[in-house]
């Protein structure tokens, strides 16, 4: 954890240089967290520089991103990390919503959150190391694209060349974080309504409008489910599931996300170690990485389709937001995998195991 540098008579320049003198290594997010403030805050401070403020559409800029070739897609939150190699294909948006359904690179973009765009380039010791990077009006990282030694640096070059705002100053304003809305009490819930909504499903993108309707949050919606919906299991069983599906070879699905993206790995996971409080796949082309203290709540949930029953294992924060949620490898118009069912309904609910 790093300790938070409170000199706010401070310049944040100096208070950012003061902090790096302590913490060398220290990544810009760390900092930001360190001096209270956000990633953009500490980012534009370089504007100009090394860093490039990007203006214009952004769904004009990532489909110019098909051009760099291989890259590695970046989609973070407060406690996981998920890094996909691949090119960018087959992007589409329609209003506040865009879709990027490559084999490769899968993504659910909610555009309505973008609110500023930096193209990065770092000298590193061996060369440098460039992206383009997205945030939020509250000055959290929504997507990041690195560059990879299959990259195309000259479209990388092109891109911000054409993108690139007039305004490179190094001031940014950000807007304070919404305070979350308090659940409703149990009992103004109509649970029966709920679950017979439950119940009644077809599709599992159907789930979010179903809380919408009954007022009720994604935790409070599986704490009230029954467990033959939403059985709590122990915030460990990632590491159960994925140390097995490594082990088998199975074909499973990790979705993570922010409020502007969720990026989706499709296929199976080999290497899985566990370091220093993180639980991490390490493969060449799909990397993860969960601060396993920031699982709060996990589930192993349930939910009818037209193609049957589709099973997934979720993992919330203290605050009742997503961590990352796996699901076996399946498509539309074909029945879940036996064999991941067999697999999540196989860990023990918690406090019976």
């Amino acid at each position: 954890m790093m300790q938070q540098l409170d000199v706010p008579s401070l310049p944040l320049r100096q208070r950012w240089q003061a902090f790096m003198a302590q913490s060398p290594r220290a990544r810009v997010r760390d900092a930001a967290r360190g001096l209270g403030v956000s990633e953009l805050e500490l980012l534009v401070l370089q504007c100009g520089e090394s860093h490039i403020r990007l203006e214009g559409d952004f769904a004009d800029m990532l489909k110019e991103v098909a051009t760099l070739g291989r890259v590695m897609a970046l989609t973070r939150n407060e406690y996981c990390v998920h890094e996909r190699k691949g090119l960018y294909r087959n992007l589409t948006f329609r209003g506040g919503m865009g879709l990027a359904l490559g084999e490769e690179i899968d993504l659910r973009l909610f555009m309505t959150h973008w609110a500023h765009a930096f193209a990065v380039e770092e000298r590193a010791v061996d060369g440098f190391r460039r992206s383009l990077q997205f945030f939020d009006a509250y000055g959290d990282a929504v997507h990041k694209v690195h560059l990879i030694d299959a990259s195309d640096v000259a479209a990388f070059k092109a891109l911000v060349s054409r993108f690139r705002a007039q305004d490179q100053s190094d001031e940014v304003e950000v807007s304070a974080r919404p305070v979350p809305e308090a659940e409703r009490p149990d009992e103004q819930i109509d649970v029966v309504g709920l679950l017979a909504a439950w119940d009644a499903l077809r599709d599992v993108h159907d789930f979010h409008d179903l809380l919408k309707t009954y007022g009720v949050s994604r935790i409070q919606a599986l704490r009230l489910a029954g467990h033959e919906r939403a059985r709590p299991v122990s915030n460990l069983a990632h590491a159960d599931v994925l140390t097995a599906a490594s082990a088998s070879g199975l074909s499973i699905m990790v979705f993570v996300g922010n409020r502007g993206c969720v990026q989706i790995h499709r296929g199976p996971v080999h290497h899985v170690k566990r370091i220093e409080g993180w639980f991490n796949v390490l493969d060449p082309e799909f990397n993860l990485h969960l601060v396993e203290a920031g699982v709060a709540h996990s589930y192993v949930v349930r939910k009818p389709t037209v193609d049957g029953v589709v099973t997934s294992l979720e993992l919330y924060d203290a605050e009742g937001r997503s961590i990352a949620t796996f699901f076996g490898d399946r498509h539309a118009g074909h029945a879940e995998n036996p064999a991941w069912r067999a697999l999540v309904e196989g860990l023990p609910t918690l406090g019976q195991g």
